[in-house]
């Protein structure tokens, strides 16, 4: 069922998963601080338990909580290409379930430059997961007609890029180390 933002909002602060888009893919969304919405991402998505689940920030001021450091590199990498579609690795706070980091320490985080992601995140006040709305192996939805997840509600922001997916680097190593390559290019 398409539905507007404030119900979106309400829907994650409940405990419960909604569809949404960003600059990339359709995202399926939970508060990712409580560790029963993130069980169901992994159960709606048939996820394996040990693939970490990315989420989105408002902006960077909220890394200081889920984060243990936020080194030198990655404040360059901040500056340079957030808000956009680079998701940054860093070492998980003991704040975060430890289901959504798949059990590694490690999470990965960005801010989505999608108007209505962006928006979703600062209703909440809560961090969102990222994750894109396909069962685990499908193709990442780049439109509503796209999602083969049934039975959540979803946000419509008309067809997004979904052309590749975001670029994903671990910043918790020396040098960081690029663990996909996608719409952004970093060398």
């Amino acid at each position: 069922m398409n539905i507007k933002l404030e119900k979106a909002a309400e829907i994650i602060l409940r405990g419960g998963l909604v569809v949404y888009p960003t600059e990339t893919f359709y995202a399926l969304g939970a508060n990712a601080l409580n560790k029963k919405a993130v069980e169901e991402i992994f159960r709606v998505k048939k996820r394996p338990l040990s693939k970490p689940i990315p989420i989105i920030i408002a902006d960077k001021s909220w890394l200081k909580d889920l984060v243990i450091e936020v080194p030198e590199v990655a404040i360059h990498l901040i500056k340079k290409y957030w808000p956009g579609p680079l998701t940054i690795v860093f070492r998980a706070s003991n704040k975060l379930p430890s289901n959504l980091t798949g059990g590694t320490g490690k999470i990965g985080i960005r801010v989505c430059s999608h108007p209505l992601a962006q928006r979703l995140v600062s209703l909440v006040k809560v961090p969102i997961t990222a994750t894109s709305a396909n069962i685990s192996g499908e193709p990442p939805p780049n439109s509503i007609e796209s999602i083969s997840l049934n039975g959540i509600d979803i946000i419509d922001g008309g067809p997004v890029l979904g052309r590749v997916p975001s670029t994903i680097i671990d910043v918790t190593s020396t040098p960081p180390v690029i663990l996909r390559q996608g719409a952004i290019k970093i060398t």
